[in-house]
């Protein structure tokens, strides 16, 4: 988290090769940190940094849904959206969400419930994908496979889209892509968006995991019969 945030800092008011240089930095980091990790955190970080890059080429620049300040995706932001994983594991993994997961949820219900229902009263821009997303993030909650890491979601991913939309790192459009609904800036429910990029990273893994032992073991097979 404070990595990140030193990064949208220097890059709300820096130049194209700062964002190139912080892009290296931040994937450094990132492989820095996955050292002390299981092969399990491992392979779910890689899942989240492979999926969530996909998003972001065809939602910023193809299809228009939020832009950076180069009208790129900054080199930073692929690793930097496993340092957000990253984050949220850690965050859930501490004793505070640990011994008090049920309040901490209800504390995000609270929150982030006040936030969504503000962003489609109160706000200047309606926020209805911001609703849904939170309606997504309250199914997680509730029958997701890891609720601390969601309660750790939250916390990071709506942190990381006010900072980097108040400084100017990106803006969202005010419709979504196709002009279905409206969009705040950011999304009051972006964790809930970014949810089912944690939901993927944790279904995907064991069937990742299993693949790659078949496969080592066939390979050791084919090897002792020579």
């Amino acid at each position: 988290m404070g990595w990140i945030t030193v990064v949208l800092v220097l890059d709300s008011d820096g130049s194209l090769a700062l964002q190139r240089a912080l892009g290296l930095a931040t994937w450094l980091l990132l492989v820095i940190a996955l050292r002390a990790e299981p092969v399990p955190v491992r392979v779910q970080t890689a899942v989240v940094v492979v999926l969530a890059t996909a998003v972001e080429y065809t939602f910023a620049p193809a299809l228009g849904a939020y832009s950076y300040r180069f009208d790129n995706v900054p080199a930073f932001v692929p690793p930097g959206h496993g340092l957000v994983y990253l984050a949220a594991l850690c965050l859930g993994r501490t004793a505070l969400v640990q011994r008090h997961l049920r309040a901490c949820i209800l504390a995000v219900l609270v929150v982030g419930g006040g936030y969504a229902i503000y962003g489609v009263t109160l706000a200047e821009r309606t926020d209805v994908l911001g609703l849904f997303w939170f309606c997504c993030l309250a199914g997680f909650l509730a029958w997701g496979p890891s609720q601390p890491l969601y309660v750790g979601a939250f916390v990071v991913v709506t942190s990381l889209e006010l900072l980097g939309t108040g400084l100017g790192n990106w803006a969202w459009a005010e419709r979504s892509p196709l002009d279905l609904v409206s969009m705040g800036n950011p999304p009051s429910g972006a964790a809930g968006g970014y949810g089912w990029f944690d939901l993927a990273a944790l279904l995907l893994t064991p069937v990742i995991l299993r693949w790659w032992t078949g496969r080592r073991a066939t390979t050791r097979e084919v090897l002792d019969s020579r």
